[in-house]
């Protein structure tokens, strides 16, 4: 407390006025320590933020005051803060908050549009790095979602490994650290750079009024009660609820409250702008692409360098076809600028070169079978509805490359097992019995394979599917981490149902020699909280495009009946 003596004597140590007052000379300013004016609602710290409670003017010759944050008081070199000036006349303005311990370096101005995210719990257990996806705009967590990842930590499932891992990463943004929780902590601090924001967490009550048709004991009404807090403390901050949950968003939006999803796992947020893997040539594609052009042959495959206008719009392996006078179907090898190399295919339509009896009976399953029998392609993800041949194209190609040409050992098939309804609980048996009941495609497509073969008749039929049997192993995704499969033909079948990270995993596994393949429809999405954009295939697709030894290609028309073609239109 300061003494009443020593304030005596330094009052009197002041020059007069005239008028007999203790007036600083003209021009100094009065300079007045932060802690001693900031009231318990301006120790929230956000910076650049005003806040209500400011002593107001006692007359015209009050001096122009401002506030000094701990390092400025201690003699410290900072940057000057704006003064504050007023008359009588006028009501007092808010004057602005500054952070008590923030250091000089550590301090940054708002940007326009800069917003003040609130993650609901759901969020952080989707995607663990959402924390550090939010660009210049700051991150506050309430103490509810604190609570409710404690909740989800344990356990061996997905959302129990991305609630350990949020907490592993909040524990490192705050340890080792001067910087204070209240204050915000950088989020660049672990080396993400696009995060220029900051992070903070609740460390107060916030008394705010919600319906009383709300209960107060739910975590999701909690989290909003704090988001409505914030708008009363914040007014000139835009604050936003960011939640997967849709019921929690509608519920915000009632409230008056700003809310949104979380689109940052959005791989495209317009499905129609999806990289297809195959492109139509306008009519005009010789007129504007063959000047001098270079043509030859080579392996049994005919050679083109053109240059022009469309050609830094390609992608390497990417297919292209005209139809017409001068028809092409080719394929992108090379892409230098302006000037690329086309690559005609072979044509697996003709039945000459069937595989294992299955013919290409549209272009876009020719261009499947082509990424699927080429060995310099070592990933290949195709997408289709349901009957456009996915599963017995691969299958016929991985068997060939098995059986016929050695140049895999085995195939390794898993596929995600999620339930279209109801799970039907436990399964006996071996790993692989268990996998059986999901694995159904594979047998319908193993007896199409098997047609074809009327060499020993029905004898000779079972000792082909024995021999099929014993170079197909039936995994599941559960035991996948750790492994590695060499000069193995891997197919990820419905892979639709996988998560980014999920998909991560599997394709790491692959070894030498090996292939991986991923089937699936995202119009067919059984896993809670994937969406088309956010699906682990559809992540995959846009990654790998451009890449020397990666192909795709969306499957068109169905195959399977008319029935079938009739119902995926109609229902």
């Amino acid at each position: 407390m300061l003494d009443i003596r020593e304030a005596s004597k330094a009052k009197a140590a002041r020059p007069k006025t005239a008028r007999g007052g203790t007036r600083k000379p003209a021009g100094d300013l009065e300079t007045i320590a932060a802690p001693h004016l900031v009231t318990p609602t301006d120790a929230w710290p956000l910076p650049g933020m005003a806040a209500a409670g400011r002593p107001a003017a006692r007359g015209a010759d009050r001096p122009r005051a401002r506030l000094l944050s701990e390092p400025e008081a201690a003699g410290l070199d900072t940057e000057p803060v704006d003064s504050v000036q007023w008359t009588p006349q006028e009501p007092a303005p808010r004057a602005p908050v500054v952070p008590l311990a923030q250091p000089p370096r550590a301090r940054r101005s708002l940007t326009a549009g800069q917003k003040l995210f609130v993650l609901d719990t759901n969020v952080l257990m989707h995607d663990p790095a959402s924390l550090f996806r939010f660009q210049e705009h700051d991150v506050y967590l309430p103490m509810m979602t604190l609570e409710e990842l404690d909740n989800h930590k344990r356990g061996m499932s997905e959302v129990s490994r991305n609630a350990r891992q949020v907490s592993r990463s909040l524990d490192a943004l705050i340890g080792g650290g001067t910087e204070r929780i209240d204050q915000g902590i950088a989020l660049a601090k672990l080396g993400n750079r696009e995060a220029v924001g900051r992070l903070y967490l609740q460390t107060q009550a916030l008394s705010t009024t919600l319906p009383a048709a709300l209960p107060t004991g739910k975590a999701d009404n909690q989290i909003l009660a704090v988001v409505s807090g914030l708008r009363e403390v914040f007014p000139s901050r835009n604050v936003v609820l960011v939640s997967k949950d849709i019921n929690m968003r509608i519920k915000a939006h009632a409230l008056g409250l700003e809310a949104e999803d979380y689109f940052n796992d959005q791989v495209t947020e317009d499905l129609d702008l999806l990289y297809a893997g195959s492109i139509a040539l306008p009519p005009d594609f010789w007129d504007t692409h063959s000047k001098d052009m270079e043509s030859w042959q080579q392996g049994g495959f005919t050679y083109y360098r053109l240059t022009g206008p469309l050609v830094p719009t390609f992608s390497l392996n990417q297919f292209v076809y005209l139809d017409g006078a001068m028809p092409l179907v080719a394929q992108v090898r090379e892409l230098n600028g302006r000037t690329t190399v086309l690559q005609t295919l072979r044509d697996f339509a003709h039945h000459k070169n069937a595989i294992w009896g299955i013919t290409a009976r549209n272009r876009e399953q020719n261009f499947a079978l082509n990424l699927l029998m080429n060995p310099d392609i070592d990933f290949v993800t195709l997408l289709g509805q349901a009957g456009t041949g996915k599963t017995l194209l691969t299958l016929a190609a991985g068997l060939a490359q098995t059986l016929d040409h050695k140049r895999f050992s085995e195939i390794i098939m898993t596929r995600a097992t999620v339930p279209v309804g109801d799970d039907i609980g436990y399964l006996p048996g071996t790993e692989e019995e268990k996998m059986q009941p999901w694995m159904g495609a594979l047998e319908d497509n193993l007896e199409v394979l098997n047609q074809g073969n009327t060499a020993g008749g029905e004898w000779g039929r079972a000792a082909a599917t024995d021999l099929i049997k014993s170079r197909i192993r039936v995994k599941a995704m559960s035991f996948m981490r750790g492994r590695t499969f060499i000069n193995k033909f891997v197919i990820i079948d419905e892979a639709q149902n996988l998560t980014p990270k999920q998909m991560k995993t599997l394709a790491t596994r692959a070894g030498v020699g090996s292939k991986v393949v991923c089937l699936g429809n995202i119009a067919q999405i059984d896993t809670p909280y994937l969406t088309e954009g956010s699906s682990g295939l559809t992540y995959v697709v846009e990654r790998f495009k451009g890449w020397a030894h990666a192909g795709h290609i969306t499957l068109q028309r169905g195959e399977r009946s008319r029935l079938a073609d009739y119902a995926t239109d109609v229902l």
